[in-house]
């Protein structure tokens, strides 16, 4: 598209009372990669903290894994909520929200002293999540149909790429400036407070296709039984249940399997750095080509290649004999799992009606909150078998992940065909 095309599409938006979907995919992005960075954190260097305050590592083995689950068990009754609000209000006071909780988040894991300060600023993180759905929808309605792909896979970088830099900055604040994870956490707290007033200040108002009427309760239950009840949502939903129940129960274990593999002590970070930073960057760098040859293959096809290599790739890290090894794998696993997610979100936008897509939308981290209690949880009761033994129980139950993807795609469903992405309905393109 030249310069000119692109201004003269902008200036069409504005007219439409639509922001350009550049625009607004970059301040989505930098909120999402910020997210993604502080809450990276949190993993990469919570073994570090409960260190600082005190807590032997016995007890920070068994401690992080049920950490994780606490607050994805108090956020999930806000799950409906939370994009009922944005529909119904502003999906821009919403995702401001987030990010203003994100300091509290921070800030509070900053300044703890003893273990149950800690537990409590991980539990608000409960408080701060539903903000990437209510992203995706206001993406997904203005975005031209046949750049939805490609701005899908590009948003799905984001969070990957956040959760490689968070490590891998927080590895060079402890190491080379001689940080305490504290400061780190203080870091991140900045730098959220800064993408609340880049919202506030460069956002715009981004109102359904459909505006919901009627209370906010009735609306919520409403948007559940709708996911319930349409088949291909459901297929989905189990989909992407199955992949974060698979990564949310090892990650919290993948700091600590990297200590195991070099044999360092926990307040070593170069080597975490290099697992969940570097190559986590380099993982989700690489995940836009997915959207890219989704745009021309199709979703379910790239979907079910991506469920196979997540699968593989998680195999891979118990078996590492170094970090470096781990790094590969690790960096693999993230541009399928950065994939996967765009495929469902894409299969989302263009298979559900528009009257309830962006209600199945805000949902689509259900799967995340149910994998994020059932996989710590699950976790935290396997590593007493051995810290290798969840790895392997999570590449497994990523297996199953493939077989429910295939039987998905080859199944007959009521549409001869997956829709083209350019015979969408109800939005002007540019021309390119």
């Amino acid at each position: 598209m030249t310069l000119g095309r692109a201004l003269g599409y902008a200036a069409t938006m504005r007219r439409q009372g639509q922001p350009d979907w550049r625009l607004l995919l970059l301040l989505y992005w930098i909120t999402s990669f910020v997210e993604g960075y502080g809450v990276a954190q949190v993993y990469a260097f919570l073994p570090n903290r409960l260190q600082e305050v005190g807590m032997s590592t016995p007890d920070i083995e068994r401690f992080v894994g049920l950490l994780g689950a606490l607050f994805f068990l108090t956020g999930l009754p806000l799950i409906p909520l939370w994009g009922v609000w944005a529909d119904k209000y502003s999906r821009k006071a919403v995702i401001i929200r987030s990010a203003l909780v994100e300091v509290g988040v921070f800030a509070v894991v900053a300044a703890s002293r003893e273990p149950w300060q800690l537990v409590i600023g991980v539990m608000l993180v409960a408080f701060q999540l539903g903000n990437t759905g209510v992203m995706m929808a206001a993406i997904r309605d203005v975005t031209p149909s046949r750049r939805l792909g490609l701005a899908m896979g590009i948003f799905a970088a984001s969070s990957p790429l956040g959760f490689g830099a968070g490590p891998a900055l927080g590895a060079v604040m402890i190491e080379v400036l001689h940080m305490t994870s504290g400061s780190v956490f203080a870091v991140a707290a900045i730098m959220s407070a800064a993408v609340a007033l880049m919202l506030a200040v460069g956002s715009s108002e981004v109102r359904p296709e459909v505006v919901p009427q009627g209370s906010v309760l009735r609306l919520a239950f409403g948007a559940v039984r709708g996911v319930l009840s349409d088949r291909i949502v459901r297929w989905l939903f189990v989909i992407y249940g199955i992949v974060f129940l698979g990564r949310q129960m090892s990650t919290q274990y993948l700091t600590l399997l990297v200590h195991d593999v070099e044999h360092t002590p926990l307040g070593a970070a170069w080597s975490v750095g290099l697992v969940l930073g570097v190559a986590t960057i380099v993982g989700a760098a690489l995940s836009p080509i997915g959207g890219w040859i989704a745009d021309r293959v199709g979703f379910r096809t790239v979907m079910v290649v991506s469920m196979g290599g997540l699968a593989l790739s998680f195999a891979g890290l118990p078996l590492a004999p170094t970090a470096a090894w781990m790094a590969v794998a690790y960096a693999l696993a993230v541009a399928f799992q950065a994939t996967i997610g765009a495929m469902i979100s894409g299969l989302l936008a263009t298979e559900v009606p528009a009257e309830r897509r962006s209600a199945t939308l805000n949902l689509v981290f259900l799967p995340l909150y149910l994998g994020g209690i059932v996989g710590p949880a699950l976790g935290s009761t396997v590593v007493g078998t051995g810290l290798r033994s969840v790895f392997y129980l999570a590449a497994l139950v990523l297996a199953g992940g493939l077989v429910v993807a295939i039987v998905f795609v080859r199944r007959k469903w009521s549409a001869a065909a997956e829709p083209s992405i350019g015979a969408l309905e109800g939005r002007a393109e540019p021309a390119d």
